[in-house]
């Protein structure tokens, strides 16, 4: 298959698969599309290609990676192969053997598929436009700050060493040659903005819109900072990304292919407001000062299609390319951090708010040295809980590894709470922004000990005292979930159920909506840990024992909305009924 090296190839070849709808009705961007956009992601709908966006003459693309099959017509399963292999020998290559080197002697043609090349013509410089309002200005949510740019690939360079990063900072489009730039700490391009910074230079950057699909998913994929997403993404095309130097346009190299480049620098020690924006973890993002791009350039190819996606409450297109991602790396894990077997993060909690993994325990504890590795690493540090054993389990099934956990967890040892600490920029739970705590919890199997909890029960039938706790609902053995009244400061209220007859249950979530929080696994894991920060939302008796904190069964989570909680991400009812008016047929009609 020939690489796609723009959004249109990539648009005709879904097309060619059945993969694709063209929608031709004027389409308002504001509000509409992105409703349209998310009615068909909840039918597992196709790609969607609006061709007459109120108020643009670019065509927009959404849904480009909204199911595995749009997953692998993008990528193949050549990377996952490769990498596979790649993972394989290193364990395998010492001693090296002329035999083990021959086996895989394709590899050594990496060197020269991989990189960047220089070109003399570039189809990003096919065009250009004078204001960003000449692009597709696109809001997902009522209470949005404005249009954003929801599939942004922003490229910075290191200010000293000159390496590069490919990151996806949300774009807001303030107007005319301005636009916001959410670069946050935790990540490359705000490394780069911190060191420009410090010596009060401004900071070059590109924003791309579309070009290879492989660009998109370098964006987002969490690897290790040595190694660039550039040639990342040439990898995955299989062949060398092109580039084109144009001094007078940007001291950086651009990427001849993109479908859209916005070009040019970040004054220092400036600051605008940006937001708020309905984020992926299901509810908005705030309005907060964060720097902005003054831009020189705006150019683009003449084919050029507008890619975008919608987020919100999880599963969102998102959710494909975050397992797509976590499936093609999972072989480095065990290489970068020798005593992990596996990780998988949750994109139903909007990924950094739990993962779980499985980890080695050849000696007293070596699992915590291992889980401490994966909180220290990249992108993987932002987790907010980490679910920890050394049973071989489907991580991608939240049941069974929440169920392995229980079972074999003793919260008077296995049970962490990390104050103080760095938190994801999105995450509001601890009412602050940057910071809060984390949990590492874990669940090992001792061969020579039994089981701790093999009797959890799988029914509750007690009652309460307080009339304030409803409908409590059994998720898994030992797991129960509570229906409380709404949050008020200082109720006591996850305090008042740890003093009721919980019978034999271990672990109790105190919830808004217990019927809806344990429909499926993803309402669990939504609901549960978007909405609870640890060091201020668990409840249990404890007592100090060599320094260490030992909790006794049960435990309280209190999981409840509070009011420092952003609101959660709802449409507009005229929005709604406007959709179901025009294309409600349709997108019903979907099997």
């Amino acid at each position: 298959m020939a690489s796609l090296r723009s959004t249109n190839d990539f648009v005709k070849l879904l097309q060619k698969e059945g993969e694709l709808r063209v929608i031709s009705e004027l389409v308002d961007p504001n509000l509409e599309l992105a409703e349209i956009q998310r009615r068909v992601v909840a039918k597992k709908g196709p790609a969607l290609l609006f061709t007459n966006v109120k108020g643009t003459k670019f065509p927009v693309a959404t849904n480009l990676y909204g199911s595995e099959k749009r997953i692998h017509l993008a990528f193949g399963e050549k990377p996952v192969q490769t990498i596979a292999r790649l993972a394989k020998l290193a364990k395998e290559i010492f001693p090296p053997r002329f035999s083990k080197l021959w086996k895989e002697r394709s590899l050594g043609l990496l060197p020269f598929q991989v990189g960047l090349k220089q070109v003399r013509r570039a189809p990003i410089f096919d065009g250009s436009v004078p204001s960003v309002e000449d692009l597709p200005g696109l809001v997902s949510w009522p209470k949005d700050g404005g249009p954003f740019v929801t599939l942004p690939l922003v490229y910075t360079q290191h200010p000293n060493s000159g390496n590069g990063n490919l990151g996806m900072y949300r774009v807001q489009l303030f107007g005319e040659k301005t636009v916001g730039m959410h670069i946050q700490i935790h990540r490359g391009g705000g490394f780069h903005y911190y060191e420009a910074e410090k010596e009060n230079k401004s900071l070059p950057a590109h924003v791309y819109i579309g070009g290879p699909p492989a660009l998109t998913i370098a964006a987002v994929a969490p690897l290790p900072e040595e190694i660039p997403e550039l040639v990342f993404a040439s990898f995955l095309m299989g062949e060398k990304l092109r580039m084109k130097k144009d001094k007078l346009v940007s001291p950086y190299p651009i990427v001849a292919d993109a479908d859209f480049a916005l070009i040019g620098s970040i004054p220092p020690k400036l600051r605008r407001p940006e937001g708020p924006f309905g984020d992926h973890y299901g509810y908005y993002s705030l309005l907060h000062d964060y720097p902005y791009l003054d831009l020189s350039h705006i150019l683009h190819r003449k084919d050029a299609i507008w890619a975008a996606t919608v987020v919100g409450r999880p599963p969102q297109e998102d959710h494909y390319i975050a397992e797509f991602l976590q499936d093609l790396l999972s072989p480095m894990f065990p290489l970068v951090m020798p005593q992990v077997l596996g990780v998988w993060a949750y994109e139903e909690s909007g990924v950094h708010s739990l993962a779980a993994a499985i980890v080695k325990e050849r000696y007293f504890r070596e699992a915590f040295m291992g889980a401490l590795r994966i909180l220290g690493e990249g992108q993987l540090s932002l987790t907010k809980c980490l679910l920890v054993t050394n049973e071989k389990v489907n991580l991608k099934n939240f049941s069974e590894t929440f169920r392995v956990i229980t079972e074999r967890s003793d919260p008077r040892t296995d049970f962490f709470i990390f104050s103080n600490i760095s938190q994801d920029t999105l995450d509001y739970t601890s009412g602050t922004v940057n910071k809060g705590s984390k949990l590492l919890w874990m669940g090992i199997t001792d061969p020579n000990k039994p089981i701790i909890n093999t009797n959890l029960p799988k029914e509750f039938n007690g009652s309460f005292k307080d009339k304030r706790f409803q409908n409590p609902k059994v998720f898994l053995p030992g797991v129960l979930v509570v229906k409380g009244s709404e949050f008020k400061p200082n109720d006591r209220l996850a305090e008042t159920l740890l003093s009721e007859d919980l019978g034999k249950f271990s672990y109790v979530f105190l919830v808004d909506d217990s019927e809806d929080a344990v429909k499926s696994d993803s309402d669990f894991i939504w609901t549960m840990f978007t909405r609870m920060e640890p060091a201020s939302d668990v409840y249990a008796r404890t007592e100090t024992i060599r320094n260490h904190i030992a909790y006794q069964v049960p435990i309280v989570f209190d999981c409840r909305m509070k009011p420092w909680i952003p609101e959660v991400l709802t449409a507009l009812p005229e929005t709604v009924k406007q959709v179901d008016e025009r294309f409600g047929k349709w997108i019903d009609s979907l099997p």
